[in-house]
Order: C-alpha cells, then sequence, then structure tokens
C-alpha cells in the first residue's frame, strides 16, 4: 500500500531505461532509501547525495552562495540549482531533489515547518513545485509524505 508510487516510478524508470540520482537536504535519505528497497535498483540508481549543510549543497551542486544568502536553503532558487548541479554532476537522465522544513523546530513565519521544495530535471528542464503539509505532524511522518510527493512529481513528469 505505501510503495504503489514507488513501484510505479521504478517501473517507469526500468521500462524507459532512465538512471535516476538524488540530492536531498530535509529527507535526510529516506528518498533513496525507499528506491533502494527495490530489488534490481542498481538498474535505475546511480547515486544520491544528502546535501543537509549549505556547504554541502554549495560545494556537491554549485549552488551559489548568493542563492543560499538571497532566497535560503528552503527556495525554489536553491531547489532548482540542487536539481541541475545534480544532473551536471551525476550525468543521469533523471535528477531529483528535496530541501525543505521537517520540523519540529526551524520553521518560520515565512517559511514554516511543512514547507518543501521538490526539483525535478528531465529533458533539459527543471521543475520545481512547492508544498506545505500541517506543521503538526510528527517529524517522520513529515519526511515520509516529503518522498511520496517527490515520488509523485517524477511520475508526472515522465508520464507527459
Amino acid at each position: 500500500m505505501f510503495d504503489r508510487n514507488l513501484r510505479k516510478l521504478t517501473n517507469i524508470l526500468k521500462s524507459q531505461k532512465l538512471i535516476i540520482a538524488t540530492a536531498e537536504s530535509c529527507t535526510g535519505g529516506l528518498l533513496v532509501s525507499r528506491l533502494t528497497d527495490i530489488s534490481g535498483s542498481s538498474e535505475f540508481l546511480y547515486e544520491s547525495h544528502v546535501t543537509y549543510a549549505n556547504e554541502a549543497k554549495h560545494k556537491y551542486l554549485n549552488v551559489s552562495n548568493e542563492i543560499l544568502e538571497k532566497y535560503g536553503a528552503v527556495s525554489e532558487e536553491c531547489a532548482k540549482t540542487m536539481a541541475e548541479g545534480l544532473q551536471i554532476l551525476s550525468n543521469c537522465d533523471i535528477a531529483l531533489c528535496t530541501t525543505g522544513i521537517a520540523g519540529p523546530t526551524g520553521g518560520t513565519k515565512e517559511k514554516p515547518v511543512g514547507l518543501i521544495y521538490i526539483s525535478v530535471r528531465y529533458q533539459d528542464k527543471t521543475t520545481v513545485r512547492k508544498y506545505l503539509l500541517p506543521s503538526f505532524l510528527p517529524r517522520k511522518l513529515m519526511k515520509f509524505i516529503f518522498t511520496e510527493k517527490a515520488l509523485q512529481l517524477a511520475i508526472s513528469i515522465l508520464k507527459n
């Protein structure tokens, strides 16, 4: 039941012979962990990076200090650059990235707990979506739902 989107995405990746890479901040590796729950994931999964710190986003994904200072790590601009940087770094077909605030602390009025930006880079196009979950959700559940949203976004892009 909980892996319907996971199986759907991995079936698309396998059938289209696509390679995916992930870069995660707020999901802390849960997205790639779920992908590796699928036997044979080495057919479609190239690499993953947990770029939790701003310095890691800059070092591995080429997110500029200017973006981080002006917009913050939890922003559309950062998410977009993460996906673009990941695709260059890994030479993957699809780059899937997450950056957000899983709580229960760390939120602000402008960027509350439950805010996430998910980005997908595919066929020279970057798509970023913003989601806001209820801030009262427990952290583990928040992270799981964030990964579900990421899987759903990737599926919608690959189906078009």
